[in-house]
């Protein structure tokens, strides 16, 4: 069914953008088409890190770039389906940044529609090689009954290592100096800047790492910071996978995961975004001294453009989520 949706916004697009093309009586374009006319530098990212890490290294834009959210309504990535005048506004634009995984499947019918053909496309999985995991099933976790067995699915939540948002700044930056190279200075130096700052909160991380009593996390929750725990060598337990469709956690998880919280000690149960809990607080009631604490963490799958307009960066959250680490590990 999801192959269908997306072959039908295909169709609907090409049928867009012939329209658009031929047509004396068509509709204004849309902001994608207006920059290509106006020779505006035109940048479009899928979620909201791409968003943030872009922002920094224009730094003052002096080249008057503009730049758009896709997921700008707060939309999961995992859920995110392009309209048609998003495929519109991609086949025009000059730079494509998007993170590469399963949920991404729909950019490849975008790509072939591209009316610019000199676009620049950053893959943040391509960007990282090595450095992507498998997602993996630990001990406890319920598994995917969506999936099929033989299927590797990879763990598209990248952007929560510190080091692999320094990589992917690189690839920004280099990106931006090869469309603008009047400015190519500047957006190294932003660049540079930048990777300065989550270098140092990485090593605030692992101090804290260090200088923790625990060395474990729990989530009752999808679990989308692997990447992070394999920076500092943690250890989790978690109800579902991070890519996950499950909502309902079975008797057995949640026995499980409220069994280790008693081997382990651990003061909380950990979720990510959202206002349901219920997995997370089921599990305390079921510990021994069912006095754990909910602690959240921003996963940053759907920070929107109003979150953004109210302060939030992608360096404030981590730096958010390195107090709940703290607390977690205490």
């Amino acid at each position: 069914m999801k192959n269908k949706l997306i072959l039908s916004a295909a169709a609907i697009f090409a049928a867009a953008l012939f329209t658009a093309c031929g047509s004396p009586a068509a509709p204004a374009p849309a902001s994608g088409a207006e920059n290509v006319t106006s020779g505006k530098m035109h940048i479009i990212t899928t979620i909201y890190p791409e968003y943030d890490w872009v922002r920094e290294i224009l730094g003052d834009n002096p080249a008057g770039a503009d730049l758009s959210l896709l997921a700008d309504e707060g939309r999961d990535l995992h859920s995110f389906q392009p309209s048609v005048s998003d495929m519109v506004d991609i086949s025009r634009c000059d730079l494509f940044i998007y993170v590469g995984g399963e949920s991404d499947k729909w950019v490849r019918d975008a790509l072939k529609q591209a009316v610019n053909k000199d676009m620049a496309v950053l893959d943040l999985m391509n960007i990282l090689g090595s450095r992507i995991r498998e997602e993996e099933l630990v001990e406890g976790m319920q598994g995917d009954d969506h999936q099929e067995e033989d299927e590797i699915e990879y763990d598209e939540h990248v952007w929560l290592s510190l080091k692999n948002a320094s990589m992917c700044c690189e690839s920004i930056a280099d990106a931006l100096s090869e469309l603008d190279p009047e400015h190519a200075d500047v957006y190294k130096a932003n660049a540079d800047a930048y990777c300065k700052r989550l270098d140092e909160l990485d090593g605030e991380y692992r101090s804290a790492v260090t200088g923790g009593t625990h060395h474990t996390l729990l989530f009752g929750d999808r679990f989308p910071f692997r990447y992070l725990t394999d920076d500092y060598e943690l250890d989790y337990y978690a109800a579902f996978a991070g890519c996950s469709a499950e909502t309902e956690a079975s008797f057995e998880t949640i026995s499980f995961l409220a069994s280790k919280l008693d081997e382990l000690g651990l003061p909380c149960v950990l979720t990510i975004e959202g206002p349901d809990h219920r997995i997370a607080e089921t599990i305390i009631q079921n510990t021994a001294s069912k006095d754990q604490e909910i602690l959240t963490m921003n996963s940053l799958q759907s920070v929107s453009g109003r979150d953004a307009s109210g302060g939030v960066t992608y360096l404030s959250a981590m730096e958010d989520n390195l107090q709940i680490l703290k607390k977690a590990l205490d």
